[in-house]
């Protein structure tokens, strides 16, 4: 059984620490759960911070918060534990809290009540416009809520220069209920559905797993919105596709960094934004798939996953969207195909570290080849019926190939294959003398501290975020930022046309070994990339940078060899198309 006080600590290590320093404190304290795990993406917050608050007295706790740094914006006050202003007390605010109710109920009456009610059934934040429209009292709601902010009954979930938001928090919730006369609810219940055969449903698990990178991607945005907005705005307002290139080629070198540039452009891509013309719509977005494929050790692994997800062993700190990639290690493809229904309608990242393990279960290729059209899945076996049902989000992986003289030879024979490779943004990686020495000394500059990027990595996760939320309209920001779609330009098209005619006339043979489709990408990354420059206009829309495009075609260029076995070198072909 759990105490209350044990329930407490762990709402509080989950509120106020990171899901890296829950991770580094498990590791600490010897949680056999978190010692267990490879990766602090591997945790799950919910049960790392039950397990640490389940091995901590009063006295360690309050050590925990003396040796790592807690979320300095957040605030908590509950029965037993206060942490407020970037202060930590064993001592409880309930007192304080059942007192300031009594005020502002003999001040304001039932006026009071009827505001603590609505913001106790919401569960979330709510505007006073949101208020007003649910109260039938309107008069004086602000200065009652100013009330009950100071007296500390309630706080402020959000704030702008247009809005602000109050809310109840959790672990208040109970003392406002008993005041009121509520029926107090210990907790939010979670809903575990069990099938026939007594087995979890994954799809309810997945919702939760979904529950909780949503709530990861609010905490950021809040943060960011309260301390780094300015600052990030100002950022972004000289920030571009070129500036990136720069900042990733100082850190690894004239090679690597493409990969981490393709890495980065991509999470930017997930707002799906529309892609439009002059005379209207295309029909296309932003988001596109991202395979890197080479041999074993051309770090890979590094550029989409360790530099997004941040390793925090290597002081690598996150530079992709919080809460918006799935890392997807040691998931089999049946897992996959099952929990994929839990994104119908949602954008996010699956990062596959090894995908070529998933084309060695039979069956797997068409509905893996669906996900990545995002089209309508449903899989039959002799027992189950998984779908139909829709798969709207994205994925990046590594794949391992052998590297030839010419071209390269896929490791995986499955005839299909092809067609799967073809509706991704792929990059080929070869071991060359070049490659392997920038992977050395970026390990030797890391290994010594010689690389030290937490302020650039910063700036940058937050312009990321930020465009992103504008992008997809996120309720924290809808009122400040606009949706921007991605205009083509007319140079857009003359760049292809002209990269198109040099790749054929560079082609000895009759027929191609590469689809329309490439062309299709290379738009893609063009708009993504374009997105960058989000915050130097102030236009309805984006256009596509000729930075932007440079780079594009770059692409298109280089995977066109890689297709064709290199029957054309790449660089004669950007040479008369004038890129560098």
């Amino acid at each position: 059984m759990l105490d209350d006080r044990a329930i407490e600590r762990k709402l509080l290590l989950q509120r106020v620490f990171s899901r890296g320093k829950l991770f580094e404190m498990g590791k600490t304290l010897g949680i056999p759960y978190i010692t267990n795990l490879q990766s602090m993406w591997d945790l799950d917050i919910d049960k790392a911070s039950l397990e640490i608050a389940l091995s901590l007295d009063e006295e360690k706790l309050k050590e925990i918060f003396e040796n790592y740094n807690p979320r300095e914006w957040e605030v908590f006050r509950g029965q037993y534990h206060t942490f407020e202003e970037e202060k930590f007390k064993l001592e409880g605010s309930w007192k304080e809290i059942q007192a300031g109710v009594a005020q502002a109920r003999k001040k304001y009456g039932e006026r009071c009540n009827a505001i603590l009610r609505y913001l106790l059934e919401t569960s979330k934040g709510c505007s006073l416009k949101e208020i007003m429209q649910n109260l039938p009292e309107k008069t004086n709601l602000s200065t009652l809520l100013s009330d009950l902010e100071s007296l500390k009954v309630i706080v402020t979930s959000y704030r702008s220069k247009k809005s602000q938001e109050w809310a109840i928090l959790e672990e208040t919730s109970p003392i406002i209920r008993a005041e009121l006369g509520l029926p107090t609810i210990q907790g939010q219940k979670k809903i575990i559905t069990i099938s026939s055969s007594g087995k979890v449903d994954p799809v309810n698990e997945e919702l939760q797993e979904i529950e909780k990178m949503d709530q990861e991607l609010n905490d950021y945005l809040n943060e960011l919105l309260k301390h780094r907005v300015e600052d990030t705005i100002r950022f972004g307002e000289s920030f571009s596709i070129s500036h990136l290139a720069k900042y990733l080629e100082e850190l690894f070198g004239s090679v690597l960094y493409f990969d981490s540039l393709l890495s980065v452009t991509q999470q930017y891509g997930l707002a799906d934004v529309e892609i439009v013309h002059s005379k209207g719509r295309t029909g296309m977005r932003t988001g596109w798939n991202l395979s890197l494929f080479g041999e074993p050790g051309t770090g890979k692994s590094f550029s989409s996953r360790d530099f997004i997800l941040g390793k925090l062993d290597a002081k690598i700190p996150p530079h992709g969207l919080p809460g918006r990639n799935r890392y997807a290690g040691g998931m089999t493809p049946a897992r996959f195909i099952r929990i994929g229904k839990a994104y119908s309608g949602r954008v996010f990242n699956f990062i596959v570290p090894e995908f070529n393990d998933w084309f060695k279960y039979k069956g797997m290729v068409e509905p893996l080849k669906l996900a990545l059209e995002r089209g309508e899945i449903k899989y039959e076996t002799h027992r189950e019926v998984i779908g139909p049902y829709r798969f709207s989000s994205f994925f990046s992986v590594n794949y391992n190939v052998a590297t030839l003289g010419r071209g390269y030879e896929v490791t995986i024979q499955d005839p299909n294959f092809n067609a799967i490779e073809d509706r991704m943004l792929c990059r080929l990686h070869r071991l060359t003398k070049q490659r392997f020495v920038e992977i050395a000394e970026s390990q030797m500059r890391l290994a010594f501290g010689e690389v030290d990027i937490d302020e650039e990595a910063q700036q940058l996760r937050d312009h990321l975020s930020l465009v992103y939320a504008a992008e997809i309209s996120h309720p924290l920001v809808r009122n400040r930022f606009s949706r921007k779609p991605v205009m083509l330009t007319p140079k857009t098209q003359e760049m292809l046309m002209k990269a198109r005619k040099a790749i054929l006339d560079e082609i000895p043979r009759e027929f191609v070994s590469f689809s329309a489709r490439l062309e299709d990408r290379a738009i893609r990354f063009a708009c993504a990339a374009s997105l960058l420059s989000y915050f130097q206009s102030n236009s309805d829309y984006i256009s596509v940078s000729e930075e932007a495009l440079s780079y594009a075609i770059q692409l298109y260029v280089e995977e066109a060899s890689v297709r064709s076995r290199e029957e054309f070198v790449p660089e004669i072909v950007l040479g008369k198309l004038s890129i560098d």
